[in-house]
């Protein structure tokens, strides 16, 4: 059976990435902070699709829970799923420094360390695979969190190309606004955001398997976000930046 190791798994597109997995026959690996959270994961998991799950408590903004998650990823792992990440309540620069800290050890250090980690194994084998969930914010400009997503985007595709193996897969997700807990969690006010903005996590997912077995280094899922990207690129960063702030405020 291949194994697959997610990170942020009890919950949003991290639970959606466990759920399709498990229905094709991954053998998974949790990962999140609250350890009862994963344990009820793993046991709807097993209940409903009879998968092997094992559960790893970490907080990847701390060097305690990453070396325990780079530790297990050093074992077999078919498929690492970057996908642990927040957002901040404030914008920029009303954020505390150890907010906007934490942020990059998770979005930035995190998911670096944790591909360095899988990647040896994977190269031995000749085949394996990491997705770095992103988000479409990272096309736009809007504080730190675009910022991170940048780079998360901008590092997937830079260590796909280095590693030059067609059978070592690594692919940045960039999804737009997901019905999950994560603006919930951050105290976002999201309930102005109109019905045809929202994507389902579970068709997130999907998309991101499909567009990962394609080949493909970026996927932006959903119509809509694709077209939102396209016409973000010709349009200039200065505006893109005074519409996001405004969009934000």
């Amino acid at each position: 059976m291949p194994t697959a190791l997610i990170t942020g798994a009890t919950s949003g597109i991290g639970a959606a990435f466990a759920r399709r997995l498990a229905a094709d026959g991954f053998d998974l690996v949790l990962v999140a902070r609250d350890e009862t959270r994963l344990a009820e994961s793993a046991g709807r998991l097993k209940l409903r699709y009879g998968a092997s799950a094992q559960t790893l408590a970490a907080d990847l903004a701390t060097e305690e829970g990453l070396a325990r998650v780079e530790s297990r990823l050093r074992d077999e792992v078919d498929l690492l799923v970057n996908n642990a990440g927040f957002g901040h309540p404030a914008a920029f620069p009303d954020v505390p420094i150890e907010d906007e800290v934490r942020m990059l050890k998770v979005h930035c250090e995190a998911v670096l360390r944790l591909t360095l980690a899988a990647l040896p194994g994977m190269r031995e084998r000749g085949r394996g695979a990491v997705i770095n969930v992103a988000s479409v914010a990272a096309f736009f400009t809007r504080g730190t969190y675009s910022a991170s997503k940048a780079w998360v985007v901008n590092f997937s595709e830079s260590a796909a190309a280095e590693i030059g193996n067609p059978r070592i897969r690594i692919m940045a997700l960039c999804p737009g606004f997901v019905r999950t807990e994560f603006h919930q969690r951050a105290l976002i006010d999201m309930s102005g955001m109109p019905g045809f903005m929202w994507l389902d996590a579970d068709d997130v997912a999907r998309t991101a398997m499909r567009d990962l077995a394609l080949g493909k280094r970026v996927s932006v899922p959903g119509a809509l976000y694709k077209a939102v990207v396209a016409v973000g690129k010709f349009v200039p960063r200065g505006l893109v930046g005074a519409v996001s702030a405004r969009i934000g405020r």
